[in-house]
């Protein structure tokens, strides 16, 4: 391109001295042809003109940076520049009126180093809040699209909303090779979910980074040892552990767990081993690039159901400052709408923040390459701006059909705290999945010896067909039997009540509805019997887990007994609390290396994890059993349930698996279906035998099976060799 005239591109004439003309025509060069024809304007001492009104958020450009911001109600708009970690700005710039095309205000600020400044907003506008509006001139906003978020990098900081939330420009460098994602079928799914600073903050974690990605990846030798293929993390969206902090008894209580949004397009800097100013993210996508080389996808717990800026009483430092009536759901008079049970819930059927969170899903998955996405409570989702569930909400059908989302999961917890209720009937479009909620309580019954429950146990096992209608919703049900939010699967089978005294409520908090049981004693005990006990029922749970047709998902430490000490709401427990003690590991090295070995048996037999044919060698692709074989409803007494699946692939062996499932306190005699002549049936797993002392006899005899009290015993037809 030739020489340009500055003259030739400025609406009056120019008074530039020679070299400053030379200096505003090297950047206008410097910039796509399409900004040639706007003037340059000069504010607080920085030359301007208007920017991309396209491209949310600041952005890095070739001589510049390019901010663009948007408010319906806003009158006004200024961008606020600071010096790191200085809380007075050392340049206010009011976006021009010409700057602002319909609610959207963009400009370009030239000259401007991205490792020199932070910023923020202040927005003007209408105070009316019985209206919902709330403008405050005088307020620090952060960018709804920051990419960073400062004042977060040192975790147990005094909390920023106090100091004004920033916002840092980031660089985009990162190199991410030519490994493509693993993409691995719905079906083949073994999520395992884990806090990011709980999984390694403890000392016995023995990584150099504890409490960091970097200490997760440090840990990822012990993943693929384990065999899980899924990594699900809770939130690691920028939150404010500070918010609502409290001291109980001489300890102190953060906000550990996340679920209280600051900024949708930001990591949380707290996470990363070392300040990464203006690469914020690297730390995060080098694990995401390393695991998925190794054939683990990467899967984010998201919270667009609320935020952190709560309710009236609660911050003012984002959306409320922006527009507070077409973020949040707002009450006639003004107020909020709590569906989240955290003070406030988003607006999300809304087409502004509609589009913010199908664009920041996309950016995670386009920046980062998410392999997969878990929405907290996503019933709220489906709501409608007053509230009221909807029938085909726009923004579910959006991301099940969005074409850059195309191969990335997407999970539901389908309910919310205001009492909807949707598992089964989450909208789907046959795209989304959901926790299994129903299989986490029903299971948890019938493991304990509820009676009634070998019907619906049976239900359960062979992939919830009484909720999920397998042409319609395949690899729906997400199941589990425990998560984040309740007892760990040790604690399970420890207590029969929550132990929550140390979180301050008085034990008011958690759920009370655990379907728990301590086994005989509650909480620690010395009694070998007992605690026999409790070890087999964590078998039980994990092998019927295993052996269940859906996507399993499981609490990391489970696979070496990690307690909450009783805890079943650990939200706010940064301390062993919640803090994996791995210790424990080697303490029950029995528990993880049956863990490990039900998800190698998982991954073998594809016929448990989905149909593959009509059935095999006469027998249908699933049937129930009870102590005598072929059974088709079980009776209310029962306490065993016997599960078979059978299939065969093209040019492959018969795969056929039973499961016997003894809830009875007494061992029982069983009598097992028979198979062809060519077959006999042999044990793949006993959970009534310890690593110490196996069955040495692995194929039967005779179609009697003796299944012990409390256990489960999974059996395989085999061929008999000639």
């Amino acid at each position: 391109m030739g020489k340009i005239d500055p003259n030739e591109h400025f609406s009056a004439p120019c008074t530039c001295t020679e070299n400053e003309k030379e200096e505003k025509t090297q950047s206008l060069v410097a910039l796509p042809r399409t900004i040639h024809l706007v003037p340059m304007d000069r504010i607080a001492g920085f030359d301007v003109r208007p920017g991309f009104y396209e491209i949310n958020g600041a952005t890095a450009i070739p001589g510049g940076v390019n901010f663009t911001v948007y408010s319906h109600g806003a009158t006004s708009i200024e961008l606020l520049l600071f010096h790191r970690e200085e809380d007075t700005p050392f340049a206010v710039l009011p976006f021009p009126k010409h700057y602002r095309i319909g609610n959207v205000y963009s400009m370009i600020v030239f000259k401007l180093e991205i490792g020199a400044f932070e910023y923020a907003y202040r927005v003007d506008g209408p105070y009316n809040p019985k209206k919902g509006l709330i403008f405050d001139k005088n307020r620090y906003l952060l960018d709804p699209y920051a990419k960073a978020v400062t004042g977060q990098s040192q975790w147990g900081e005094s909390s920023p909303h106090e100091q004004h939330y920033k916002a840092r420009v980031v660089k985009d460098d990162f190199d991410w090779g030519t490994t493509p994602q693993p993409l691995l079928p719905m079906e083949d799914l073994i999520i395992y979910e884990l806090h990011v600073r709980g999984f390694t903050k403890h000392e016995s974690s023995g990584v150099f980074h504890p409490g960091t990605f970097a200490g997760l990846m440090e840990k990822l030798p012990y993943l693929l040892e384990l065999g899980v293929n899924v990594v699900e993390l809770m939130p690691i969206f920028e939150f404010d552990e500070m918010l609502d902090y409290r001291e109980a008894d001489g300890e102190k209580l953060y906000n550990y767990w996340g679920y209280n949004t600051v900024s949708f397009f930001a990591p949380n800097t707290s996470y990363t081993a070392s300040k990464e100013y203006n690469r914020e993210g690297n730390e995060l996508k080098h694990l995401i690039q390393v695991f998925n080389q190794h054939g683990i996808e990467v899967y984010l717990d998201v919270v667009f159901n609320h935020t952190a800026e709560g309710n009236e009483q609660g911050p003012f430092f984002s959306f409320k400052g922006f527009d507070n009536n077409i973020y949040y759901l707002l009450t006639p008079d003004g107020n909020y709408y709590n569906f989240s049970g955290c003070g406030n819930s988003l607006n999300c059927n809304h087409p502004i923040v509609h589009q913010m969170i199908l664009n920041c899903l996309r950016y995670w998955v386009t920046t980062y390459h998410v392999d997969g996405f878990r929405f907290d409570l996503a019933s709220i989702l489906g709501r409608n701006e007053d509230g009221s569930p909807m029938n085909k909400p726009p923004l579910l059908q959006s991301l099940a059909f969005d074409p850059i989302l195309g191969d990335v999961k997407l999970i539901a917890e389908a309910w919310d705290a205001a009492g909807m209720y949707q598992v089964g009937t989450f909208p789907s479009w046959n795209r989304w999945a959901e926790w299994n909620g129903r299989y986490r309580d029903d299971m948890r019954r019938y493991l304990k010896g509820d009676g009634g429950m070998a019907q619906t146990a049976a239900l359960r096992i062979v992939g919830s067909r009484d909720i999920y209608e397998v042409s319609t919703r395949k690899n729906a049900s997400v199941n589990f039997i425990t998560c984040h939010d309740g007892f760990t699967l040790y604690d399970l089978f420890s207590y029969n009540n929550k132990h929550n005294e140390k979180n301050g409520w008085k034990n008011t908090d958690g759920a009370n509805d655990n379907n728990s049981w301590n086994c005989g004693a509650e909480g620690d005990t010395d009694n070998p019997e007992i605690l026999a006990l409790r070890k087999r029922m964590i078998r039980n749970a994990f092998a019927l887990l295993m052996c269940s047709r859906g996507i399993p998902m499981f609490l990391a430490g489970d696979e070496f007994c990690n307690t909450q000490f009783g805890n079943n709401n650990a939200y706010c427990q940064d301390n062993i609390t919640s803090w994996l003690d791995w210790n424990r590991l080697e303490e029950n090295r029995d528990i993880f290396n049956f863990f490990k070995k039900m998800i190698d048996f998982r991954k073998k037999h594809r016929i448990l994890r989905t149909n593959i044919s009509d059935g095999a060698c006469g027998l249908p692709d699933v049937s129930f059993h009870g102590v005598k074989p072929w059974r088709g409803q079980f009776a209310a007494h029962e306490h065993y349930v016997g599960v078979m699946f059978a299939g065969q692939e093209k040019d492959k062996e018969p795969d056929i698996v039973y499961i016997a499932s003894n809830a009875y306190w007494e061992k029982l005699d069983i009598l097992l279906p028979d198979l062809p002549p060519s077959m006999v049936w042999e044990l793949a797993a006993d959970t009534w035998e310890d690593e110490q002392n196996p069955k040495e006899e692995k194929v039967l005899n005779s179609s009697h099976l003796f299944v012990h009290e409390r256990s489960v015993t999974v059996l395989i037809a085999k061929s008999i060799r000639s």
